[in-house]
């Protein structure tokens, strides 16, 4: 089942290209946030109903429809680093940080480059968990049960020198684009037999297997979960495979696609007009393959 928000924040589901409105089935909560909570906590009782209004029910042209982030405002987001084998086996330690729920942007939004002196802002396309109940130092044996779908996001990263404002780099207004809708997890079994692509401006950026993970979805949320309880609705970052890395700069229309969920695009503004090399940063690239360090070290945008 494919779940949307679209136009005010009507609650959907996407059925061949079209979009049939649910919200006689699902109650409307104070805010849009509580209303994909309701679904959530609710699914099971939910289903029969959803599936017979999906069916049945009076659709529009998805392009008639202004697409919502299908998660408007999670309680919080996690994120894995430094998660995959970057095509060489790689399998370090793991580790993850927080992002801003402030930083959500709409399917064909447009992310706001910050004014903050940085080295680069680079993508990261990435498969996204949406938790589906409470997640407190779950095993791994039993950690996807705890996953109530997924959806498309990328982890736009701003990266400063240490000493200024690294810790914030992937948290401004704008830097989590998600979307374009919410795959129950019926529909994606093994979420390691997707694959992941990015294109920025129609030029191949990422291309990844998620069968790449260093460390698997499930080891990867049951660590997570003991550093921290998740909760129905937070949103889930399992990393990205950095070999198709590169810059987001003023003017470019991105787009990512992952099996099963489909294409979520964006378009990027910069009000300072920097720029950088158009293209994968090998750079970055292979200071990651090679665990020299993280990326982003490049000191300066083009003249």
């Amino acid at each position: 089942m494919k779940i949307v928000l679209y136009d005010d924040y009507k609650l959907g589901l996407l059925n061949d290209g079209h979009v049939v409105d649910v919200g006689a089935v699902v109650p409307k909560g104070a805010t849009p946030q509580l209303t994909i909570g309701g679904l959530i906590d609710n699914f099971s009782s939910l289903k029969g109903a959803l599936e017979r209004e999906r069916d049945r029910g009076k659709r529009v042209p998805l392009s008639s429809v202004r697409l919502r982030a299908p998660v408007p405002r999670p309680g919080k987001i996690v994120c894995m680093g430094g998660n995959f084998g970057e095509f060489v086996g790689r399998k370090g330690p793991l580790w993850g940080f927080l992002k801003s729920p402030e930083a959500i942007l709409d399917p064909a939004g447009t992310v706001v480059l910050s004014t903050e002196d940085a080295n680069i802002f680079h993508h990261e396309a990435e498969l996204v968990a949406v938790i589906g109940r409470t997640a407190s130092r779950v095993s791994k044996d039993g950690a996807l049960s705890h996953i109530f779908g997924y959806t498309c996001g990328c982890d736009v990263s701003g990266r400063f020198a240490p000493e200024t404002r690294q810790q914030f780099g992937k948290s401004f207004d704008t830097f989590a684009p998600i979307g374009p809708c919410l795959v129950t997890a019926d529909e994606i079994p093994d979420p390691h037999r997707v694959r992941v692509r990015m294109w920025v401006d129609g030029q191949p950026r990422h291309d990844y297997p998620m069968s790449d993970i260093a460390h698997s979805v499930e080891e990867s949320l049951a660590w997570m979960s003991s550093m921290v309880t998740l909760q129905p609705g937070d949103l889930f970052f399992l990393g990205t495979n950095h070999q198709g890395i590169g810059p987001l700069q003023d003017g470019e229309r991105a787009v990512i696609e992952i099996d099963g969920i489909g294409r979520l695009e964006f378009g990027v503004s910069d009000p300072l007009k920097r720029r950088w090399p158009k293209a994968i940063d090998e750079v970055s690239a292979k200071d990651l393959r090679e665990g020299a360090g993280g990326p982003g070290r490049r000191t300066r945008p083009l003249a």
